[in-house]
């Protein structure tokens, strides 16, 4: 009797560890490179100077987040997405990203509530870009 109590005890606590585990946050590897492209320059009918820079791809469990910018002059005129995650809440946030990179002007934007690997794999892929640009 007293060998069923200790088994059944050490499977109850055996069960609530196995319940209450909690695995750690891992970046899944990239599927491709994350490597910037170099900038493409054009100049427009108006003489301004228009410049598109990729930012790297950057992982998240969710998935790939890679943006490409457009420059006029020195005005973030566009943010594209090159890659996107293909689930998670994150996939909701990126038009409110993109509408508040282009408000800031910056990568200095906040994350989204709810979104934030997908928000900071975003500010990370931006800044690239703009680093891509240079002065």
């Amino acid at each position: 009797m007293k060998r069923t109590i200790l088994a059944v005890a050490v499977s109850i606590a055996g069960f609530v560890a196995v319940w209450r585990f909690e695995p750690s946050a891992t970046t899944v590897a990239a599927s491709t490179p994350t490597v910037q492209t170099a900038p493409s320059t054009s100049t427009g009918s108006s003489g301004s100077t228009t410049v598109t820079t990729q930012g790297t791809a950057e992982s998240t469990e969710f998935g790939t987040v890679q943006v490409r910018v457009t420059f006029t002059g020195s005005q973030i005129t566009d943010v594209a997405l090159v890659q996107e995650p293909q689930s998670g809440r994150g996939i909701d946030a990126l038009p409110q990203l993109r509408e508040e990179a282009l408000k800031a002007q910056s990568a200095n934007i906040d994350t989204v509530s709810g979104a934030t690997m997908t928000s900071e794999a975003y500010i990370s892929s931006l800044q690239a870009a703009i680093d891509a640009k240079g002065s």
